[in-house]
């Protein structure tokens, strides 16, 4: 690239207030410049760049250009409505709008966007049930996604522990995005444990009336445990995990969600009676989605 053409491109740069009018645009080593390494114009030897034929020491023009609370404040603090609350604190920004609304994507997939949030103790069949009604609506021609709470701390969670503190936000980060599924139209089932009414009612306020579907799997602990098809009852009970739902930490079941789903058999998930009667869970599910107008256009 000429010269000519680089320094017409930082004339178009633009630079942050943050950074201040006095501080100089800096120059970066790139190949498509000219170097000179001599020693006699550079005291120092390190390379330098020739404009115009003069030398000039090597400096650092792309720099990054990084918003800050005082950049965009200054850039922003005419502007009405820009300021909100969030969580107790006050954030620069403004919810953006866009023409495409929830209801277009909905008449584009035929369908209508939920949350169906699956909730029970460890062993109790969440993931086993989020996968026959995911395959259940697939064969009907229906969209789903399923954030199991396993698959979730491989990506999106994976910086959380399983200490209180983290296990909150842990179903928090989940509900937001299950609310980002929905408002795509798209059928978001959840399978957690999710041990508290306060939690689980969190997730619930963040979508409209309605479009939180609450799914108990309501099975004693003794055929979960019977169960322990992950062995971590066994781990709990050794003292090798603290804090474990059912064994030293409370489950809370729900007291007014939308589904009871019972499966008291100790026998595991993966004989072919038990996926029978996974089949049929599943369509209890649908059932509830088709009744209740999720399966077509609103």
């Amino acid at each position: 690239m000429a010269i000519a053409a680089v320094a017409r491109c930082v004339g178009r740069c633009y630079v942050s207030p943050a950074f201040g009018e006095s501080e100089p645009f800096r120059l970066s080593e790139r190949r498509f410049l000219k170097f000179s390494s001599s020693t006699n114009s550079d005291p120092a030897g390190s390379r330098s760049l020739i404009f115009g034929g003069k030398s000039h020491r090597r400096l650092s023009f792309f720099r990054p250009i990084m918003a800050t609370d005082e950049s965009i404040s200054s850039r922003s603090s005419d502007c009405v409505g820009e300021t909100k609350q969030i969580n107790g604190k006050q954030k620069n920004i403004v919810w953006h709008d866009c023409p495409v609304t929830k209801s277009d994507r909905q008449e584009l997939i035929k369908q209508k966007g939920c949350v169906i949030w699956i909730t029970g103790l460890s062993g109790s069949g969440k993931s086993s049930l989020a996968c026959a009604l995911s395959r259940a609506l697939h064969n009907r021609g229906k969209l789903s996604y399923i954030l199991d709470g396993d698959n979730v701390r491989h990506g999106l969670n994976s910086d959380l522990s399983f200490e209180a503190e983290d296990r909150a936000e842990n179903i928090r980060r989940v509900g937001e995005v299950a609310k980002l599924f929905a408002d795509a139209g798209i059928i978001c089932i959840a399978s957690l444990i999710s041990p508290y009414r306060r939690e689980r009612a969190a997730c619930r306020a963040l979508l409209p009336e309605g479009d939180f579907i609450e799914v108990f799997m309501d099975v004693p602990l003794h055929v979960c445990e019977a169960r322990d098809p992950k062995g971590l009852y066994k781990r709990a009970r050794a003292g090798k995990i603290k804090g474990f739902t059912g064994v030293d930490d409370p489950y809370e079941p729900p007291l007014d969600c939308e589904m009871v789903i019972q499966n008291n058999r100790d026998e595991g998930l993966s004989s072919s009676s038990s996926s029978s009667s996974l089949c049929e869970m599943a369509e209890i599910v649908v059932s509830y989605l088709d009744q209740n107008g999720y399966l077509k256009t609103p």
